[in-house]
């Protein structure tokens, strides 16, 4: 009966089984762990002393000092340099051409930097060449005003003014401001100023006189009572006379400004200059006179002609209610190709117009193009008041050549001339 009782307690129970079965393999994956862990440290220890065998003394003559120093590692407790903010250099242009306009052109020269001062070039020789947070002048400098010095050759005077329409009292204000580089008949010059609101020309505004000056400052202001209805029909002239000792008036030359094309009551003050016209002496032609500007960009390919204004129209007095405009047309071998007309003034034999027209002309076409301006009164083709033909060799002779041939050697430039009209086309 004992040796039962002890072979019963030998017998082991399935929990206690499975707990020792758990306790197994806990140990086992404790000694996996550790196995690794020692196989890491192993590792670790042979990686360092091959670096260490890597990056043992260097070899004097290998290495520059320079990028020795680069490489260094720093302390723990040294301070972090700065690192240095540098001004990029500074590239220059070389063979530079003025041309006649006043442009350049460069030629075929790369840009070049500025030549470091001193046996090196480098990182730190930059840094101290450039000064960090100095200034350049020349960025803000203000655009060159050349309306005072650039004046083209025959220049007779440039005059400068401004001009503003207050619509809700309809005032024109007219300012004054100065006249530059005038040409009296004599060393001395009492310069006085008289604006005209055409096509009334009896009444006029007038400065005061300036004596011994040949750049007068004006700065005076001016007021004509005008509509807006009629506003942008109206033209102002400026006329500058020489008052000699005799207080005998000599016109200088003159400005006609219309207001047509001005954006008065949007922009408000249009401050403006233009330069000094002569007067033309001779009398108007037994059918009138046109003036027009000429001009053709090869680039482009484009012709360009201004109307400025024509004189002495003959004009028909059954037909006075009707305006009076200009017809533009390009002709090629004598055929019409196109053809565009100016607004229609009223009752004026010495109207201005001041209106461009461009027309589409290839260069080898120039040859065998002509224009033909046409001063109509009224809508009807027979009812002309004269007419001008402008062109090449071909179709004129004359003053109508001249302007053509000057046109051609003076590409982008506007060319202007008065033409006699005839009633022969």
């Amino acid at each position: 009966m004992p040796s039962l009782c002890v072979f019963h307690a030998c017998v082991c129970t399935p929990e206690q089984a499975v707990a020792v079965a758990g306790g197994v393999v806990a140990g086992l994956l404790l000694l996996v762990l550790l196995g690794i862990a020692a196989y890491l440290f192993w590792k670790s220890r042979i990686l360092k002393a091959s670096y260490e065998e890597l990056t043992g003394p260097i070899i004097p003559g290998l290495q520059e000092p320079e990028v020795a120093q680069s490489t260094s590692v720093p302390p723990p407790n040294a301070r972090a340099k700065s690192v240095p903010f540098i001004v990029p250099p500074k590239f220059h242009r070389q063979g530079w051409t003025d041309m006649l306009n006043g442009e350049q052109i460069q030629e075929e020269n790369e840009l070049y930097v500025t030549p470091d001062s001193g046996p090196r070039s480098s990182f730190h020789s930059l840094a101290g060449a450039y000064l960090v947070g100095t200034i350049n002048p020349e960025l803000y400098r203000f655009p060159e005003d050349k309306s005072e010095t650039d004046f083209p050759e025959g220049n007779i005077g440039r005059l400068w003014f401004s001009v503003e329409y207050e619509k809700e009292s309809e005032r024109l204000l007219v300012s004054l401001i100065k006249v530059r580089k005038l040409q009296p008949p004599s060393g001395s010059c009492n310069p006085l100023v008289k604006i005209y609101l055409l096509p009334d020309e009896r009444r006029y505004l007038q400065s005061k006189t300036k004596r011994k000056n040949l750049n007068p400052q004006f700065d005076e202001d001016f007021v004509f009572q005008i509509s807006s209805t009629v506003l942008f029909q109206r033209t102002l002239k400026f006329c500058v006379y020489h008052v000699d000792k005799q207080k005998k008036q000599v016109l200088l030359g003159q400005v006609i400004f219309p207001l047509k094309n001005e954006a008065l009551a949007e922009d408000g003050k249009v401050v403006a200059w233009r330069d000094l016209e002569p007067d033309n002496l001779e009398p108007p032609s037994e059918h009138g006179d046109l003036q027009f500007s000429l001009s053709y960009n090869d680039y482009l390919a484009r012709l360009t002609v201004v109307v400025l204004r024509a004189r002495g129209l003959k004009l028909q007095n059954e037909r006075n209610s009707t305006g009076v405009c200009v017809k533009v047309s390009l002709m090629s071998h004598s055929q019409l190709i196109k053809s565009k007309r100016t607004t229609a003034i009223l009752g004026s034999s010495n109207p201005l117009y001041n209106e461009t027209f461009s027309f589409k002309v290839d260069q080898p076409e120039l040859d065998a193009t002509s224009l033909s301006l046409s001063v109509l009164q009224g809508d009807d083709e027979t009812s002309a008041l004269g007419c001008v033909i402008v062109g090449p060799f071909m179709y004129t002779r004359g003053k109508e050549l001249e302007h053509w041939n000057e046109m051609i050697s003076k590409p982008k430039e506007l060319v202007k001339r008065w033409h006699t009209l005839s009633l022969s086309s």
